[in-house]
């Protein structure tokens, strides 16, 4: 028997003490066998192309578009490097509690600088802040102190919070009625967890304050499907915006949803072929999972205001697509790129590899 056979029981034998326990299901014998042959498929999809790129600086907060941006292991450049934190607690806040944080707003200067803070209700010459878009160690030395509990989900790590001189906490907490801090993340890896863990992705990666992973990436011809929906039912359609993501495709008309098969996709420039990122021409993505969503997508980016039932309702009907994620309808893919390079929209987009195996597995 050759080596290569004896792969799938060796690594049975090292996932099964930590995957067991971790996914808590009366099914987890199948559940292991899927998650070991994520079964790579011949790609059978169409190429597209990046319609649109989108940046979060601060979490929940509202973002921007960009024509072109950094690609970082951890995301996109500036992407969720900041997040708002109860004043006491260091606990992050999100639109899952606070809607209104959608009307604050972020922009960057002409010359990438600065990232230009304010809020959508305030007209008053100071209510625009401008700070480092890439502190230095020195401007985050005399002007942040780093502490080491700041918790997003169920993980603690540091960030820098912003210190009094710098305007911002009173420009927040003034709007948002509560006694809040923005912080930046600080020097310790937040080491991705869940379906990214590095016994499955197999390297160890971390990423800012996003919920999970990375860089998230959606596809035009499925919020189009959706709204589709959503007008036959007589309600109104809804942007892409509300589902925050950092990649949208164009993706195929015909073909809503396939991204629900996607395991490895690649970016490239059209025509180019080249190495992996960097001066390369093109960048991998491992899909490490299915986005499953709350009611945040209910939430007018605009104007904050939460619909009551849309576009949930419609999503429970037909999007609840992963064993891993009973009680959530899916929107989105979630990635953790291999290289770092720049990337830009009118960029080929492939997939390289599917798959039937996507499970989710709660790890924030």
């Amino acid at each position: 028997m050759t080596p290569l056979l004896y792969v799938p029981l060796l690594l049975l034998l090292a996932l099964t003490p930590w995957l067991l326990p971790a996914l808590r299901s009366n099914n987890q014998t199948s559940t292991l066998r899927r998650l070991l042959r994520l079964g790579k498929k011949t790609p059978s999809q169409k190429p597209s192309e990046i319609l649109s790129l989108r940046v979060y600086p601060i979490k929940s907060c509202r973002g921007f578009e960009v024509p072109s941006s950094k690609l970082r292991t951890t995301g996109l450049d500036l992407d969720r490097r900041w997040m708002l934190v109860d004043a006491t607690t260091h606990v992050f806040l999100t639109i899952r509690q606070i809607p209104e944080m959608t009307r604050i707003l972020t922009g960057i200067s002409d010359d990438g600088e600065e990232l230009l803070l304010s809020t959508a209700d305030i007209k008053d010459e100071k209510a625009e802040i401008a700070i480092p878009s890439r502190p230095s160690a020195a401007w985050l030395e005399e002007n942040t102190t780093l502490a080491s509990d700041v918790q997003i989900w169920d993980t603690v790590t540091d960030g820098y919070i912003y210190n009094p001189s710098v305007g911002v906490n009173q420009l927040f907490s003034k709007f948002l009625n509560r006694d809040v801090v923005l912080v930046y993340k600080g020097p310790t890896a937040r080491i991705l967890k869940g379906n990214g863990d590095p016994r499955l992705l197999g390297r160890v990666q971390s990423t800012n304050f996003p919920d999970v992973h990375p860089v998230l990436i959606a596809s035009q011809a499925s919020i189009d499907e959706l709204n589709s929906r959503l007008k036959s039912g007589g309600h109104e359609a809804i942007t892409i915006e509300r589902f925050r993501p950092n990649i949208i495709i164009r993706g195929d008309r015909e073909a809503p949803w396939v991204e629900d098969s996607w395991k490895t996709v690649r970016i490239s420039s059209p025509g180019t072929a080249g190495g992996e990122g960097e001066d390369g021409a093109s960048l991998t993505f491992d899909i490490v999972a299915r986005c499953g969503r709350c009611q945040v997508p209910n939430v007018d980016p605009v104007t904050a205001e939460k619909h009551r039932t849309q576009p949930w309702d419609t999503m429970m009907s037909y999007r609840r697509v992963d064993p891993g994620l009973k009680y959530k309808p899916c929107f989105g893919m979630l990635g953790a790129p291999r290289g770092e390079g720049e990337v830009r929209v009118g960029m080929k987009f492939e997939v390289l590899e599917e798959t039937t195996g996507h499970q989710y597995i709660k790890g924030f």
